[in-house]
């Protein structure tokens, strides 16, 4: 289950999605909207893996290129199977293309890290918005034999807090990052991957798995305007309002009877109680309200909302006080 829009269409409040309720970028979607998509990008993007090994200070071998995060897990899922893997850690929560892949590919999921070919983690974590537990001591455990991918793609849009890792961790990891959520502008399919030091021969593997120019035009020119000051500032700046908007609506759900759990990124989780909630979300989305039922994620009864600006989220407390007042 994914979120965002659906069957009905696009939500006009949409608290299902992650993405950067600041956006879109300006200057970023300046770039898309300029994109020519009447040519092929270099089927090797030469500039943009340059571009984005300076953006991370990398050389420019170690960027590998993906269609999307999705895109991405797949293929690293199929490079590690055809290894003769056979065994998967994954988070206990987690995004579920993670697990979905793994089952593609045939891969067994097992119980402790030591036991996996290829390992998954994420920080900020979804959907609980939280640091992931025991992430450095998950990466010093790693051995060569291991692959452990850190899915980043909330890393731009942490509120609070740092990544417990120093550079020396997160060149042992795979590093996935996901650019579009921050940017506002989650239509782009686009991502990039930055390989551990002396992960050259999985790194060649996945550029022979990869497909004829998996980065469109628009994805190219999303992901140059990335790494560029402006974007960046803008990036910042959104931060800071996603920050005050975060509080708000934190408060706005606790006023509504909801149990919220801690969050470091721009979404959160909480439960409400004394409704069908399944019916309930429902009848959210038949006023234009869309909220992330988190059953998929293994929470079932809880709710992963994306912050969202405050007549948002007045509409949201209208809408649920009024279900309420009906069951009553």
């Amino acid at each position: 289950m994914h979120g965002g829009p659906d069957a009905l269409g696009v939500p006009q409040h949409d608290f299902s999605t992650n993405s950067n309720a600041c956006g879109p970028c300006p200057e970023a979607l300046a770039a898309v909207q300029a994109a020519d998509a009447t040519r092929y990008p270099d089927p090797a993007y030469t500039a943009l893996r340059e571009a984005l090994a300076a953006f991370h200070g990398v050389e420019s071998q170690r960027v590998v290129l993906a269609g999307s995060a999705s895109e991405f897990i797949f293929r690293i899922s199929s490079a590690v199977a055809q290894g003769g893997a056979g065994r998967v850690w994954l988070p206990a929560h987690g995004y579920d293309d993670y697990a979905r892949a793994a089952q593609a590919w045939g891969l067994v999921s097992v119980a402790q890290p030591r036991e996996a070919k290829l390992l998954w983690a994420c920080d900020p974590a979804s959907p609980l918005a939280c640091a992931h537990e025991g992430l450095a001591a998950l990466v010093d455990g790693l051995n060569a034999a291991q692959s452990c991918v850190l899915d980043l793609a909330y890393e731009p849009l942490r509120l609070q807090d740092e990544l417990a890792l120093s550079t020396a961790q997160r060149d042992c990891v795979w590093q996935m990052w996901t650019p579009n959520k921050a940017l506002g502008l989650t239509g782009v399919r686009a991502a990039y991957a930055i390989a551990p030091l002396g992960a050259e021969g999985l790194a060649a593997r996945l550029q022979q798995l990869a497909p004829s120019w998996p980065v469109g035009a628009h994805g190219v020119a999303m992901l140059q305007a990335w790494t560029r000051p402006p974007v960046q500032a803008w990036l910042a700046r959104s931060r800071d309002t996603l920050r005050d908007w975060k509080a708000r609506q934190i408060a706005c759900c606790e006023a509504l009877g909801w149990t919220v759990r801690p969050s470091v990124a721009n979404f959160f989780c909480a439960r409400p109680a004394g409704v069908d909630l399944p019916a309930a979300l429902q009848r959210l989305r038949a006023q234009g309200i869309k909220l992330r039922d988190t059953t998929s994620f293994g929470l079932p009864g809880e709710l992963r909302l994306g912050v969202l600006a405050p007549p948002a989220q007045d509409a949201l407390m209208a809408a649920w006080t009024s279900i309420k007042e009906q069951s009553a």
